[in-house]
Order: structure tokens, then sequence, then C-alpha cells
């Protein structure tokens, strides 16, 4: 495993939780607005940690603790460089000096703790994680002012305590020096930037007039800014008055205010919670729409409709669900035709005519986030973020934190596919029951007249004819291959479709010691190799119980 990104897509939390229960040795580099960290792991245990901004090592520590006297300090760093074999600083001490072990080990462990900790204030920046054996901790404990833990520090610990510790001072409206230590309020400076909604001056316009405001319009919900306004700007040309928002909070606040027989609302389904976390916000967002205003003419848009996700938000009374391009393809412009099309299919099916309006406004943002951005530490120049980062990775949180909602349900199976749609052109996921696997769902799968959902579902392979599952089977280990020439694969591609790809990934689900469910994926038709798929491989070893615990609720 070796994992290269953003600290803004895959934050300190769910790195830790990830290496907790992969069991991995390795280190974790950290750099952010010129600081740099370690954190060193084995077998999945957090042993040793060190921060530009804590330069002291163990002699520092003991000796302002009170452990040891410089004396013999001395005499121990004289042993250790005398010694033919290369022996750890606090192994001398305790042994050859009778200085405490315990209270050697204590001091350790704090200076640990209080560096992770420091750790969790550090957002923007850039992180890797490598590998690594023997090699590492044995370079690590011979430095002879290092330290490191004999007995490790669990991570999901480390991390749920990081995360309250850090809860608790912004609670308090604190920021952080680079020690974790409070410096100054920002209260004010948060309320500056929460600027919500701030109309662009209507008068600049020579068709506005005040008579010129529609009986009725259209609220956009879209975390991605550019997508939201070239959705705005798609109604606008369409002589149709339209609000669009990156965040709940102003686009709840636009649905108070407006009339259910005059609006349409428009909810992206993939994108965060309102707290920030998750990745299937919309379907909070839509619940929270029902409770407090049912009344309203809610529509939903996703770059991955499928039979999950229908079933997800019908049931609050949607009237259409709407594909929309991926954010890429908006960002690279390639997508255009597809959002002038789902803008059209909204208009078209829409049960109450709209009016036009001769209103220029191109719709409403919040700027608070960009802004935040902007005042932060992106001029830094980062080692690690020169590195092509992890594909997949800007998913990865999201995905993680959704798996741990009790709340999620069946929807394993809409994210495990939202992820692999990042990464392939097609992908299928399959349960595993005791004689056979049976196929679940699917994206990109194109039949002419029939059903791909129908299709895949009707998908049985014999657990005990050989075929492209057996080695994630029998390893548990995902694998990407050119599939061999059998029976049960000329089965599984000719209910695919018929084509044969070059290449396949075929990754499993793995709970309580068992494969309950595989993922396969290509991608045809263009058939190019597939690329990196370290971080759907690090979702799949998570996503197995959640999805263990889905099917049997």
């Amino acid at each position: 495993m070796s994992l290269v990104g953003n600290l803004e897509d895959l934050g300190l939390v769910e790195i830790l939780q990830i290496v907790s229960l992969s069991s991995k040795s390795g280190v974790l580099k950290l750099e952010s607005g010129g600081r740099w960290g370690n954190i060193v792991f084995r077998d999945g245990q957090v042993v040793r940690a060190s921060s530009s901004a804590y330069p002291e090592n163990l002699g520092d520590l003991l000796l302002r603790g009170g452990v040891v006297d410089i004396e013999r300090l001395k005499r121990a760093l004289l042993v250790q460089q005398q010694s033919p074999k290369k022996r750890r600083i606090g192994d001398i001490l305790a042994n050859d000096f009778d200085v405490d072990r315990d209270a050697i080990e204590s001091a350790v462990r704090q200076q640990v703790e209080r560096i992770v900790y420091s750790f969790f204030s550090w957002k923007d920046g850039a992180f890797s994680f490598e590998l690594g054996g023997t090699e590492i901790l044995e370079a690590c404990s011979l430095d002879p002012l290092q330290f490191m833990l004999d007995n490790g520090l669990n991570p999901q610990w480390l991390a749920r305590e990081g995360s309250r510790i850090l809860d608790e001072r912004r609670h308090r409206g604190e920021v952080f020096d680079e020690q974790g230590e409070s410096t100054v309020n920002v209260e004010q400076l948060l309320s500056d930037l929460s600027v919500e909604d701030t109309p662009r001056p209507a008068t600049d316009s020579p068709a506005f007039r005040p008579d010129s405001v529609p009986d009725k319009k259209v609220l956009l919900i879209d975390d991605d800014l550019a997508t939201a306004e070239r959705l705005a700007a798609l109604f606008n040309e369409r002589k149709v008055h339209v609000r669009a928002f990156t965040n709940s909070m102003g686009f709840m606040q636009a649905v108070a205010e407006s009339d259910p027989l005059q609006t349409i609302l428009l909810v992206d389904l993939i994108m965060p919670r309102r707290d920030g976390s998750g990745l299937l916000g919309g379907l909070e967002l839509l619940e929270e729409l029902r409770e407090k205003y049912p009344d309203f003419n809610v529509m939903v848009m996703s770059d991955n409709p499928n039979k999950e996700a229908e079933q997800s938000v019908f049931k609050y009374g949607v009237s259409a669900l709407l594909t929309k391009p991926k954010k890429t393809e908006v960002q690279q412009g390639s997508g255009q035709a597809a959002l002038a099309e789902l803008v059209d299919q909204l208009l078209s099916s829409s049960s109450s005519q709209l009016e036009t309006s001769a209103t220029n406004d191109a719709g409403l943002f919040n700027i608070g986030e960009e802004l935040m951005r902007e005042i932060g530490e992106s001029n830094a120049d980062f080692i690690i973020e020169r590195r092509q980062p992890s594909p997949g990775l800007h998913l990865l949180r999201g995905m993680l934190e959704e798996l741990n909602n009790p709340a999620l349900g069946g929807s394993v199976i809409l994210l495990t596919l939202r992820f692999a749609s990042e990464l392939m052109n097609r992908a299928v996921i399959l349960l595993v029951k005791e004689q056979d696997i049976v196929g679940l769902g699917q994206f990109g799968i194109e039949l002419q007249g029939e059903s791909a959902d129908d299709r895949v579902r009707n998908t049985r392979i014999p657990l005990d004819q050989k075929n492209l599952f057996s080695h994630a089977l029998h390893t548990h280990m995902s694998s990407k291959f050119k599939p061999e020439d059998n029976a049960m694969n000329r089965y599984l591609f000719d209910q695919l479709g018929g084509q044969t790809p070059a290449e396949v990934f075929v990754g499993p689900l793995v709970s309580e010691g068992r494969v309950v469910a595989v993922l396969y994926g290509d991608s045809l038709p263009d058939d190019t190799p597939i690329g990196d798929t370290e971080a759907l491989e690090i979702f799949l070893s998570q996503a197995g119980l959640a999805m263990h615990k889905a099917l049997l609720n």
C-alpha cells in the first residue's frame, strides 16, 4: 500500500484508521506550510512521531521530566557510541543505569501523543504513506537521540482523541500555531468569510427592471462550483430565474423563503453532508426537505444514476432523477452538452410551465470556502505534493465516513459503484453466496433492447467452476489481469454485452474472514488499461463489513 495526496482529500483521521485496520508497517510523511512531520507504524501501531515543531529529542524529554540527570545521560550516550551493537538509548538507560523503564516509556508516550495531536490542526498540505519493514524501524532506533515506543499506540484511539481535542478548541473559536497552542480567536474572521448569497448588482444589467422578477424559479445545489455556475448560466440562457448554491445552509434558507407552488428544487445526490462529512449529502438534504417543506417539487441529479440511487431518492417523493456529467468533464468542457440536456429535461418534466424572466442574475454562490483556501498556506512549496496523487483519493474520505454511517443501509452498493466509476468505464458488484456468485448492481453496462440491471441480477456463477473471481475468493486480494478463456468467463462477458476486455479488475469485499461480495470492473468499450486502483482497494477493504451488516438488516 502506497498513498500520496493532499490532506484536504484524506484527513489524518482516515489515514490512521486505514493503517490501523490494515496492520501495516511504514512511515507517514506530512508537510504543511513549511512544517514537516513523520509518524512511524509497526504492525498498524504508532511507535514513533517527529515534527519540525517539536525539536526535542529523548534526552531533552527525560531531562525536562526529571527522569534522568545530565551526567547519566552523557554516560549512556558514550556507552551507545562504543557498543559494537547499536542499542537504543532508552534501553541503555534502563538496563545499565537503573532508570525507571516505565518512566521512560511514559515520557515517550506523552511526546508521541502530543506530536500526533498537533497534526490534526494541519488541514492544508500533503502526505505520503510508504510501506516499510524492519529497515525503517532499525533506521529510526539507531538515531541516538530519537525515541520509539516498545508498545505502540492504537491509531484509532489517537484519531478519536485528536479529533476530540481539536473540536474542543474549535468550539472555543481558536486556531493553532505549529505546536497546537491557541494563538488568536477567529470567530469574527469566520463570520466575515461565511458571506452567503451576496447578490451581484442587478442595476449593472440594462435589462433589469423591478417588475421583471418571475413568478416561478429554480433553486439548485451542487457542491462543485463549476457545475453550479454552468447550470445557472444555462437556466438563464433559457430565461429561467435561478439561484444556485454550493452548500446546504444558504440553499435551505432560500427554500424557507420561497413559495412551493412557484419553485422547483434541483439537488445534487453526491455531495458532503451538512456537517461537511460524508458523500451522500443529497439524501440527508432530501430527508430534511421532506420533513420541513413537503410541498416542493424536488428533482435530483447524479453523475451515477442507477436503480440503487433511484430506490434511495424516490422514497422521498422525488419527481425525477437526472443524469449529469462528472466533475472532471465539466471542468474540461466536455460535459456542456450533458448539462444542457439536464436543464432541458428538468424544464420539460416540470409539472408547471416556467414563466420567463428578463433577469440577468447568473446565480449566487457561497464564497466562504473559496476565501478560506485563498488566505491559507497554498503558496507553500510541498515536496510531497509534486508527486501524482493516488487516483480516487479525493473520494476516499467521504466514502469511509459514509460506511461508518449506521443509517447507510443498502447504499454500500451505490458507494462502491460510485467509487469504481471514477477509475473504470464499467463495473459490476456481485454477492458471494454458499454455492454461487450473484449479480447485485452495475454501472456502465449497455445492452440492446434489455435492461442491464435485470441482466446483471440474473447472472449466476457457480463457485465450483473456475472463473475470474476464483483468485480473489482464495487470496482475499484485489488484482488487475488479463482474463483467461474458460466457460464461466465467456458466460460472464456474454451477460455483460458480449465483448471480451483485455484487462479486468477484481476486488473482494471481506468481512469476518470471508468474501461477502466482489467488484468486477473493466474499461470497455475503450478497453484502455486500468489505472492505479490503490484508493479503491482501500475502500473495498473497509466496505465488506458495512455490506455484510446491510445485507443482514
